[in-house]
């Protein structure tokens, strides 16, 4: 195995594992939670 074909997997593997992350963080079934949690960040800053 070549230097640079380990390269390019770990390369294609990191991407993929961001790909998953953006596209899990903005699907329209987690929006209802996401917003609670951030109501509940700014509510948790002003006490």
């Amino acid at each position: 195995m070549d230097i640079n074909t380990l390269r390019i997997g770990i390369t294609l593997f990191t991407f993929a594992v961001f790909l998953f992350i953006v596209v899990r963080a903005y699907l329209p079934s987690r929006k209802r939670q996401l917003e609670q949690e951030g109501r509940r960040i700014l509510e948790d800053g002003e006490a």
